[in-house]
């Protein structure tokens, strides 16, 4: 029966209301929720979200009178989105914390001929509390039993269904024998909008750490992209200087000039205590005076390294060389 022209300008208000009111909302499926699990739900989000729903024909009227009061928002995005059995669930808050509320309320059922399959559907071996006379039903379905205590019991795990496939009578017979409900059902949320964007809800279970280390890796692999160019970008400069600076230094060792940047370098060499000393303050900050005036004693009484007479012979040993 139509709706009258009293509520469907009440539905409009109530949307449009909504629109204004919310600038986040999921698109929801709600394949198989009945009335009554859909009441839980809402009573699950009071001061948390609002759910609407309706026929798609009106849907898409309220959001085409809402944009032609406020062209070109955002929410026109969605327009494209309202197919098929669908709500919407309009929030302001935190979208993980609805979305738990949603996905918490699920209701299992069983499995009825002629629906597809949501899940793969595997029967567990073990008794199935049916008499021997019933044997004939296991074999028509193919099905390895064994007779246990004066029952039927199931020999090896069965793969009753595969996710998409159709539940044909025997499936369905089998599982309300065994008693088994497979399927569950609840409000599944298909896309999110949040400010302008559109995304799948699996977006809500990244962690800022998750997001943090996802942007690093695209740095690196963009800074390695540019490297390998040879194009300077701003993400890859750094290495690019780094680069250009340890090949400096190593001409500037090996053909012995110094420069400004590569004089601390021919300091070391010529004198490593010295560094060796200032490692060692800063390093022990925290340690008690009298141990560094220990160190630095011993440092001083320790012998400096006579000096070996080579002689005037060929370094390795033509013509009277001397004492090693």
């Amino acid at each position: 029966m139509p709706l009258s022209k009293e509520k469907k300008k009440a539905y409009f208000e109530k949307l449009d209301v909504f629109l204004n009111k919310y600038s986040r909302l999921f698109i929801v499926s709600a394949d198989h929720v009945g009335s009554n699990q859909l009441a839980k739900i809402r009573i699950s989000l009071r001061g948390k979200a609002d759910i609407l729903f309706g026929k798609n024909t009106m849907m898409r009227r309220g959001f085409k009178i809402f944009l032609s009061n406020n062209p070109g928002h955002p929410f026109g995005q969605v327009l494209s989105h309202i197919t098929g059995n669908i709500g919407f669930v309009f929030a302001n808050g935190d979208l993980a914390e609805v979305r738990d509320l949603l996905t918490g309320h699920v209701v299992p059922a069983p499995a009825r001929v002629g629906l597809f399959a949501p899940v793969d559907v595997i029967v567990p071996p073990g008794p199935t509390g049916c008499d021997p006379g019933q044997t004939a039903f296991f074999q028509a379905l193919n099905i390895a039993t064994k007779i246990v205590k004066g029952q039927i019991e199931i020999v090896s795990e069965i793969n009753l269904l595969k996710k998409g496939e159709v539940v044909e009578p025997g499936h369905a017979a089998l599982l309300q024998k065994l008693n088994i409900l497979p399927f569950s059902y609840g409000l599944k949320v298909e896309i999110v909008y949040e400010n302008g964007s559109m995304f799948a809800p699996e977006i809500l279970d990244l962690s800022e750490a998750d997001v943090a280390a996802k942007f690093v890796r695209g740095i690196s692999a963009f800074s390695a992209f540019s490297l390998g160019a040879g194009y300077p970008t701003l993400a890859s400069i750094r290495y690019s200087v780094a680069s250009g600076f340890s090949k400096v230094l190593a001409l500037s060792l090996a053909t012995d000039v110094a420069c400004k940047q590569s004089q601390v370098y021919f300091d070391y060499l010529a004198d490593p205590s010295k560094f060796a000393a200032l490692a060692a303050s800063s390093s022990g900050a925290g340690a008690s005076s009298g141990g560094a005036a220990a160190a630095a004693a011993k440092v001083e009484e320790e012998p400096e390294p006579e000096e070996v007479d080579m002689g005037a012979g060929d370094l390795f040993g033509g013509g009277g060389g001397g004492d090693y």
